[in-house]
């Protein structure tokens, strides 16, 4: 057996592509569903109607899709380079915990610093961390040929260890009774609700209008051309004068740059403190995000939302029927896993020896 390419990649096949993965995930999940002896068609309709059945359901569902939009966008802008960036987690929680640092200034009160001035200050340093976090292992691969899955990956646990370090030392909260958390937040730093009484944000705005400035970017600025010619073929990109170096170190900054607002947005957002729980492995599941959208910032958000509303509806889901909530890290992961063999076949054809 060998893949053979196609002469001309269908735009119906490679659209119907995510389709046919959705279609054929919930086939397999189907699967064990039964196994766990629960009934497929409720078992479907309490997760459906959990993530996306109600107003509360949905407030929900884009709560848990506002970090997911930011991780997966961090995830896509280094992947169009070939800058495989699995760090996200990392440095989400080193921006959250600059964002507190900066925001939770002499008691919160940022040394009488105006808000405005405080709130901009505490996503500029949530910015920076993430992005300085990323750099390193940019450099390493553009310098020395260092693979950067590697070092990005070692430096999730690297920095979870820091930040265990500093919420049980420095920056704990005295008046937590022993529980190793940041200090709180002042309310005047806290995003902004949506939809009162829910806990969706202002953020959600934030980054979409993120992922938007992002496809615009890359389909019209010279920046977006060098990133694209870069991840197509690093040889040629620079034969016909892409600086690599420089590409590599503006997509790092800006990769880790985003990852970093999602953890500051988480913050201002919705926890209002940092703890080591604070992201269930938002990070890591961004590079699902970024893979079930093709790398396509605007894709990106709808493989999001659909994302969040499995997660989500998952719980209810659990406590409807008693079916194991863990089923919805089976179809995220058969999801993704479905997405990159449909597309792989959509551009190649199988041939039999």
């Amino acid at each position: 057996m060998r893949l053979e390419k196609r002469q001309q990649t269908s735009p119906l096949a490679l659209a119907l592509a995510p389709v046919g993965a959705i279609a054929f995930t919930l086939l397999v999940s189907s699967l064990l569903v039964l196994w766990a002896g629960a009934p497929v068609a409720p078992t479907w309709a309490a997760l459906v109607r959990g993530g996306f059945g109600s107003v509360f359901a949905w407030t929900e569902t884009l709560t848990r899709a506002t970090p997911l939009i930011l991780t997966g966008l961090a995830a896509a802008v280094a992947f169009k380079a070939r800058l495989f960036n699995i760090g996200g987690e990392g440095q989400l929680y080193a921006g959250a915990l600059a964002a507190v640092a900066v925001g939770g200034l002499h008691g919160g009160e940022g040394f009488a610093t105006p808000v405005p001035v405080l709130m901009v200050l505490m996503f500029l340093a949530a910015a920076l961390a993430g992005a300085l976090l990323l750099l390193g292992p940019a450099l390493l691969k553009a310098k020395l040929g260092v693979d950067e899955v590697v070092t990005t990956l070692l430096l999730n646990f690297i920095v979870l260890l820091g930040v265990s370090a500093l919420l049980d030392g420095p920056m704990k909260d005295p008046t937590a009774m022993g529980w190793p958390q940041s200090v709180a937040l002042q309310g005047s730093l806290e995003l902004g609700k949506l939809v009162q009484g829910t806990r969706v944000h202002t953020g959600l705005l934030g980054a979409a209008a993120l992922a938007l400035a992002s496809w615009a970017v890359f389909k019209y600025s010279v920046f977006g051309f060098d990133v694209r010619a870069l991840g197509a073929n690093p040889r040629a990109a620079a034969f016909a004068g892409v600086p690599p170096l420089r590409t590599i170190v503006l997509v790092a900054l800006l990769s880790g740059a985003i990852a970093g607002l999602a953890g500051a947005i988480e913050v201002a957002g919705r926890a209002g403190y940092v703890t080591l729980d604070m992201s269930p492995g938002y990070g890591y599941s961004g590079i699902v995000i970024a893979m079930l959208g093709a790398l396509h910032p605007l894709a990106l958000m709808a493989a999001a939302v659909f994302v969040a509303g499995v997660l989500v509806g998952a719980d209810s889901m659990s406590r409807a029927i008693g079916v194991p909530t863990y089923i919805a890290d089976v179809i995220v992961a058969a999801s993704l896993i479905s997405v990159l063999v449909a597309t792989l076949l959509a551009q190649y054809r199988v041939r039999w020896k």
